[in-house]
């Protein structure tokens, strides 16, 4: 029988060798596959398997299809990341309808993935990653698009990029990838130039979190942005499914917009002592993944995070206001010490959204402000739906920044 996996899910391979192929009817493209080390980049640019460098370390590739001997492939590679991309050679062409995916191991029912479609004039598509999980192996569906092509991609997982453009085909970049050309990336006053350099796969996301900081009036306006996320045991799946991954990749890419350093400090929010760490432009690719596997599963305390993130703040002395992004999956134990460091924190330049996602309760976070009584006027709520990764991005940062662009003009 055959499963098929959505875009962000994933599932549990067998030992063995697995078979990736790619199936797309329309323009020539290129499969190719980059192993990567725990930190998510490639060891060397030997880690670029493509049709010129068809075999190494246990994956190997042959037209359309990738195949990767799970048991082959040494102990430091963390991920196997699957790529199709455009031929260079048809100027112009870019994916519309997205790759279909077939996993296929011996004795297992097939698997299959088609991205949604895609309309940024993506030349590069991240279609899936296969990755450890204990002393298995996973395989995550991603869907991914590069709008600025193989370039990009290789900038995010750490093949030497060079500056000099040269013509060769779409998955010829054995030890380099030419820099493309072209002017200064702006939004609204915002040099997202950082972004296009250091993580060019969010520099969609990063326009549309401009656009937003538009509509709302407060373009060009700084503010020191954090993230607390929840890491109560029923957020294990949230975890898995690279859905929190994906809400922290779109909050670094609003930051962008609003704090030039390309840090957010990010906060886990759990039954014991806070965890306090950071995602960054030159980091960012499954670093959650990384982070909360150090934290324990727990009942989540979401008031000593918020005194973390007050703390932090407070100590870095920043002059600009502070944007507190909290998710949360399920209503707090703590509720009069979380109503008491909303109140208190009014004076101090800091606002709270608390963000919605997961299957638990949210009535306490989405009445705060219901009564006509209320006066957090530094706190909102947020319902980023049961997966915020499927909420369009032009109508998430919307959501995101309304609120707070409200209070910043106030």
């Amino acid at each position: 029988m055959n499963s098929t996996l959505a875009k962000g899910e994933n599932t549990s391979l067998t030992s063995g060798p697995v078979a990736l192929t790619v199936t797309l009817a329309g323009p020539a493209i290129d499969v190719s596959a980059l192993l990567l080390g725990p930190g998510g980049k490639v060891r060397s640019d030997k880690d670029l398997v493509f049709y010129n460098h068809p075999a190494h370390d246990g994956v190997s590739i042959s037209d359309r299809t990738v195949t990767a001997d799970l048991p082959r492939i040494p102990a430091d590679v963390a991920a196997v990341v699957l790529v199709a991309s455009i031929d260079p050679l048809q100027p112009g062409a870019v994916f519309t309808t997205a790759p279909g995916l077939a996993i296929v191991q011996p004795g297992s029912p097939p698997i299959s993935f088609t991205a949604p479609a895609f309309a940024g004039k993506e030349t590069v598509i991240v279609l899936a990653e296969l990755y450890r999980r204990g002393e298995g192996w996973k395989v995550r569906a991603v869907g991914q698009g590069y709008a600025s092509g193989l370039a990009g991609l290789a900038t995010d997982y750490g093949v030497d990029v060079d500056d000099e453009p040269a013509a060769q085909p779409a998955a010829a970049i054995p030890a380099s990838v030419p820099a493309q050309a072209g002017p200064a990336t702006q939004t609204v006053g915002v040099d997202l130039a950082k972004v296009q350099h250091q993580a060019p796969g969010l520099l969609e996301p990063a326009r549309q979190a401009g656009q937003a900081l538009v509509h709302t009036g407060i373009a060009g306006r700084r503010a020191a942005v954090y993230l607390i996320l929840d890491h109560d045991w029923h957020m294990e799946e949230m975890y898995e499914s690279f859905a929190v991954q994906a809400f922290a990749e779109r909050v670094l890419a609003l930051s962008a917009n609003l704090d030039d350093d390309g840090t957010v400090p990010v906060i886990f929010s759990s039954g014991r002592e806070p965890f306090l760490e950071e995602i960054r432009l030159d980091n960012y690719r499954g670093r959650i993944g990384q982070l909360h596997t150090q934290v324990d599963w727990g009942w989540g305390n979401v008031a000593d995070a918020m005194r973390k993130a007050v703390g932090h703040y407070q100590e870095a002395g920043a002059t600009d206001p502070a944007f507190v992004i909290v998710q949360v999956g399920d209503e707090p134990w703590d509720k009069a010490e979380v109503r008491a460091l909303l109140q208190n924190s009014a004076s101090l330049g800091v606002f709270w959204l608390f963000v919605g996602f997961g299957r638990g309760k949210l009535a306490f976070y989405k009445n705060l402000n219901a009564s006509v009584s209320a006066t957090f006027t530094n706190v909102a709520f947020y319902d980023a739906s049961k997966n915020p990764g499927s909420v369009p991005g032009d109508r998430f940062y919307t959501g995101l920044v309304h609120a707070f662009g409200t209070w910043m003009k106030q």
